[in-house]
């Protein structure tokens, strides 16, 4: 499975939204669904698949799946 599915994956755990019908421009709050709590859960849950780690100034500026994608390459 490569990254952006598994990242979709993890996504549709906190979403209704399929992971084929997500697209970059979805937003987490908005076109999601997601509360705080499902965020930073999510959050979370990001960090530990993909072992990296989050800093709170650069999640609080994510507000896109693409965002999310971009700031998960770098960190990788």
């Amino acid at each position: 499975m490569n990254q952006e599915m598994e990242f979709k994956n993890i996504v549709a755990q906190y979403s209704k939204v399929k992971p084929e019908e997500m697209t970059g421009e979805m937003r987490f709050r908005e076109d999601l669904g997601f509360t705080s709590l499902d965020f930073m859960s999510f959050l979370g849950e990001l960090e530990d698949t993909f072992d990296i780690e989050l800093e709170e100034t650069e999640v609080t500026q994510i507000t896109t799946l693409e965002e999310a994608l971009k700031l998960l390459e770098e960190l990788q």
